[in-house]
């Protein structure tokens, strides 16, 4: 199995080789195919805001310029060294009909909900709440200073799960799938879904999520490879890396996100030393109603999560 795993990582990374005999082809041979690489449809900064009670962040998804992808309904990035910028977190707050994904870099956010829940976010680990039905929660920084860096990412729920059970994956950093490229240059860590053979712990989720971290120390190539109708997208933590196929490459910069379209496979080459962030995920193709920390199907299931929230029961079965 793992000789099987790192095939399959290694023909994920473009190190593959294929050879006929000279004059001894077949004429009954499979043709071989080509594989599409997605290109990048836009390039888009993240716009400076703030969330929580004053924290300092950059709003990538879910700005006036990219309302959602679908299924991704918000992404923000948040790096400081200054305590300034988020020692104040993110209190109490609700959340219905989506799932939260905070990847943490560095840094460590104590989380804590309304039915008693508590786990602490490490630096290098991630967590996966399914808000379903509803629940009031909050992210507070468990330091007082030094660095704070990682994302959350908003994923949507089909109509069908927006009231379903709320649940925790807690995923410490040792959780996390992590291997070294096939170029022996960077590595890559999956959170979900599959990349190349290396799969990520979080359990199978509706829209068929692939999100992972690579962080690139050389110019070599690294492919990774995508459901074809898939959404995707690459955002770039630090550094400047050419995504698209070989001499139809887009150069995105330092806290930009690359909007893919269409394809087989995701390429990158770092510039310079490089870290991103990955995602690819099942379009729902639903209706979207979005109000503040609830997103829904209809203004009418908006209006009912705020009243439940207001009587105290957004988190009752």
């Amino acid at each position: 199995m793992i000789v099987l795993a790192r095939r399959r990582f290694l023909l994920g990374t473009g190190l593959w080789a294929a050879s006929t005999a000279l004059g001894c082809r077949s004429a009954s041979a499979p043709a071989i195919t080509s594989v599409t690489r997605r290109s990048v449809s836009r390039v888009l900064a993240g716009m400076p805001t703030k969330d929580g009670a004053g924290v300092q962040l950059s709003r990538v998804i879910g700005q006036p310029a990219l309302r959602n992808l679908d299924p991704f309904i918000m992404l923000d990035r948040f790096h400081s060294d200054e305590p300034g910028a988020y020692i104040r977190g993110f209190p109490d707050h609700p959340h219905r009909g989506f799932e939260t994904v905070t990847v943490m870099l560095d840094g460590n956010m104590r989380h804590k909900d309304s039915r008693g829940n508590s786990g602490l976010i490490t630096g290098g680990g991630s967590q996966w709440m399914t808000a379903g039905r509803g629940i009031v929660h909050s992210e507070m920084p468990e330091q007082d200073r030094g660095l704070m860096s990682g994302y959350q990412l908003w994923v949507n729920l089909p109509a069908k799960e927006k009231m379903c059970p709320q649940f925790y994956q807690d995923l410490a950093p040792s959780a996390i799938a992590e291997s070294v490229l096939a170029t022996g240059a960077g590595r890559v860590r999956v959170i979900s879904g599959d990349v190349n053979g290396l799969t990520g712990p979080v359990r199978t989720r509706p829209t068929q999520p692939v999100v992972a971290t690579a962080f690139l120390e050389d110019d070599r190539p690294f492919e990774v490879e995508t459901p074809t109708e898939h959404a995707a997208f690459v955002f770039v933590g630090s550094g400047e890396v050419d995504i698209g196929a070989e001499n139809a490459e887009t150069i995105v910069s330092t806290g930009s996100i690359a909007v893919l379209g269409p394809g087989e496979r995701i390429r990158m080459r770092a510039r310079m030393r490089s870290d991103v962030l990955i995602a690819a995920g099942k379009p729902l193709r639903e209706p979207i109603a979005q109000r503040g920390p609830f997103v829904m199907n209809t203004e009418a299931e908006i209006a009912k999560a705020w009243e439940d929230y207001r009587a105290g029961v957004l988190d009752k079965g």
